[in-house]
């Protein structure tokens, strides 16, 4: 099955803002973990911006993915890019 990053953009305190809503973010990544939807995902060390890959049939299934998560939904990511990837090794 194809992979692909996505990069996102999170909004300004983010740290503060996220709170209501981490477990279920969490808990909806654990998910899809252990279902081989997701392989990586998270923050970078200053909360700008997050990446994850993920492993699925095409592009729209990882947009509705990330457009699903409880992040996107209350506007914890503010904006997202996905590109299919090709794994070298």
């Amino acid at each position: 099955m194809p992979k692909y990053v996505m990069w996102g953009s999170y909004c300004d305190n983010v740290a503060e803002k996220r709170a209501p809503y981490r477990q279920a973010h969490l808990g909806r990544l654990t998910t899809l973990k252990t279902a081989g939807s997701l392989i990586t995902l998270g923050p970078t060390q200053d909360l700008t911006l997050v990446f994850g890959v993920y492993d699925a049939v095409d592009e729209t299934t990882v947009r509705q993915l990330i457009e699903a998560d409880p992040y996107w939904e209350n506007g914890i990511w503010t904006e997202y890019q996905v590109k299919e990837w090709i794994q070298a090794f």
